[in-house]
Formats: C-alpha cells, sequence, structure tokens
C-alpha cells in the first residue's frame, strides 16, 4: 500500500491532534529551587551590613586581646599514630605494624572494635 500526502491528511497523520500533556507548562528553574526570602529593602541590607562589619570587628580585637585562645593546639604524634592503627579498616588478624615502640602484631577480631591490647608486641630476638 502506497500512502500519499493526501491520504496522509485523511488518515489524521500530517497533523495529529496535540496531546495534553504537550499543553502544560514546561517547567522552569525555579520550580526545582526552594522558596526565597522576600527581597529585603536597601536599609535592611545596609543595616546587615553594618552588623556583620561590627561583628568583625568585634572578633579581630577579641582575637588581638586573647591571641592565647586561638592558638593550635599541638598534636601528640604517638596520640596520632595510636588513633590512625586503631581506625586502619585494613588491618587482618595476623598482620605487624611496627611503631617506635616496637614490633606488635595484630591479633584482633574483625566483628569487634580495635582496642590497643589487640596489638600484641613482638619480643626482640636476644643478640650476643
Amino acid at each position: 500500500m502506497v500512502l500519499t500526502v493526501a491520504g496522509a491528511i485523511d488518515f489524521g497523520l500530517a497533523n495529529p491532534p496535540s496531546c495534553f500533556a504537550q499543553t502544560e507548562p514546561e517547567p522552569s528553574v525555579s520550580d526545582y529551587l526552594p522558596p526565597s526570602e522576600p527581597e529585603v529593602s536597601r536599609d535592611e541590607w545596609r543595616q546587615r551590613i553594618e552588623d556583620a562589619r561590627r561583628r568583625a570587628k568585634e572578633l579581630s580585637r577579641e582575637r588581638r586581646d586573647h591571641p592565647e585562645l586561638y592558638k593550635p593546639v599541638p598534636e601528640d604524634p604517638d596520640l596520632v599514630a595510636t588513633e590512625r592503627l586503631l581506625n586502619d579498616d585494613s588491618l587482618q588478624r595476623g598482620d605487624i605494624v611496627s611503631t617506635k615502640k616496637g614490633m606488635f602484631v595484630y591479633q584482633g577480631r574483625p566483628d569487634q572494635p580495635r582496642r590497643e591490647r589487640d596489638f600484641v608486641p613482638i619480643a626482640p630476638k636476644a643478640t650476643r
């Protein structure tokens, strides 16, 4: 069967009826954003800026007057290394770790949290 343009018009194929879904407006970007706050007036905006400047000056003054409160606390390297070992998920029973305190074998179980006592010291060989 050969279908001509005239025949297609008779069958309604040249201008198909529009679907209801196509006539709905497409969503815009604002449909996906959270509802925005109402716009602030120029005076409110200026007040917010002045408040932020005041808070920044107060913080700066406090840091200048009490620098001891803002010094970083030095980390204990031994404590950091211990925490790293206790949190190492790759360790398996029988693994050996080396620390500045010596060699240790991990004897913990995978179904229980790690503890320091899970690391058993390996006794060094006696030298003559």
